[in-house]
C-alpha cells in the first residue's frame, strides 16, 4: 500500500476527510516551501501538493501562474523541485508529497531518472495535467515500478466512457476538477459537484479529491459532503502575496486551521 493510500485509509477510518495544500517550489522566495510546509503539517495538512513551475502551466489561472513565474526567476527547474522534496523529508514532513508538474520537463530529465531520484527524495505521486491516459502508459510504468502513485484529472465535462478510461490508469488519489476553467479561489462552488462526485464513485474506488476554486470554510465542508479530500492552491497564494514576510508563517497556519474542522 502506497502512503497516500495509507493516508486516505487512516482518514476514513477517522471518518474525516483529507485537506491538501498548494504550495509552489521557489515561490515567493527560493527557500519558501521548507519555510511553510512543516507548520502547515503540524497546522493540519494530511498531503502536500507540490507545484514545480512551467513556463506555459495551461491549467492554472493568473494566481498560480504568476507563482510559476516567480519561481522560474528564481532558478527553479525540476531537479531543484527533487531536492526541495528531500529537504522537507529531513526537516520532518512526513506526509505525502504530490508533486504537479507539466510533462515537458519530466520528459526533459528522463521519465525513469526522474521516478528514480523523486522517489529516493520522498515524493508519494505526480500529477500532470498534459499528459493524457492514451500517452501516460511509458510514465506510469516507471512510476510504478519505484513506488510513485500517478494522479489523473477528472473534469465535470468528462464523459463517462472516458472516466472509466481515466480512472483505470490512476492510482492514489483521483484529482476531481470543481468547475470547467482554470484554477482560482471563487466565492461560490459549482452546485453540480455532489452529482460530478457520485457519477465518478460509480467507476472506481480511488479517494476522491477535489480542487480549483477551494477557499473558504464552507467550501471545504461542502466538499466533505461527498468527497474524499480537498485542495487549496490559490488562496494559499493569494495569503502569502498579500502578507508581510514577517507574518506569513503564522496567517498560513492559521488559515489551514480555519479549514481543518471542516473535513
Amino acid at each position: 500500500m502506497s502512503t497516500i493510500a495509507e493516508t486516505f485509509a487512516r482518514l476514513k477510518a477517522e471518518q474525516r476527510g483529507a485537506l491538501m495544500p498548494y504550495l509552489m517550489v521557489g515561490y515567493p522566495e527560493l527557500h519558501s516551501l521548507e519555510e511553510y510546509a512543516l507548520a502547515l503539517q503540524d497546522a493540519g495538512a494530511d498531503l502536500f501538493e507540490i507545484g514545480v513551475p512551467f513556463s506555459d502551466p495551461l491549467a492554472d489561472g493568473a494566481t498560480i501562474q504568476r507563482a510559476s513565474e516567480v519561481a522560474l526567476q528564481n532558478g527553479v527547474n525540476l531537479g531543484y523541485a527533487i531536492a526541495s522534496v528531500a529537504a522537507l523529508r529531513d526537516q520532518g514532513v512526513h506526509v505525502p508529497l504530490v508533486m504537479m508538474g507539466y510533462y515537458n520537463p519530466f520528459l526533459q530529465y528522463g521519465l525513469e531518472r526522474f521516478a528514480r531520484d523523486a522517489a529516493a527524495a520522498g515524493a508519494s505521486g505526480v500529477i500532470v495535467p498534459d499528459l493524457p491516459p492514451e500517452e501516460a502508459g511509458p510514465f506510469q510504468d516507471v512510476l510504478r515500478t519505484y513506488g510513485i502513485d500517478f494522479i489523473m484529472f477528472l473534469a465535470p465535462t468528462t464523459p463517462e466512457e472516458r472516466i472509466k478510461k481515466i480512472v483505470s490508469v490512476a492510482s492514489g488519489f483521483v484529482y476531481c476538477v470543481s468547475l470547467t476553467g482554470v484554477t482560482g479561489a471563487r466565492s461560490e462552488l459549482w452546485e453540480g459537484l455532489s452529482g460530478f462526485i457520485q457519477r465518478a464513485r460509480k467507476y472506481t474506488t480511488l479517494p476522491l479529491v477535489v480542487g480549483f476554486g477551494i477557499s473558504t470554510p464552507n467550501h471545504v465542508r461542502t466538499v466533505a459532503q461527498c468527497a474524499d479530500g480537498a485542495i487549496v492552491a490559490s488562496a494559499l497564494i493569494n495569503i502569502i502575496d498579500k502578507t508581510p514576510v514577517a507574518q506569513r508563517r503564522a496567517e498560513l497556519v492559521s488559515y489551514i486551521q480555519s479549514l481543518r474542522p471542516h473535513i
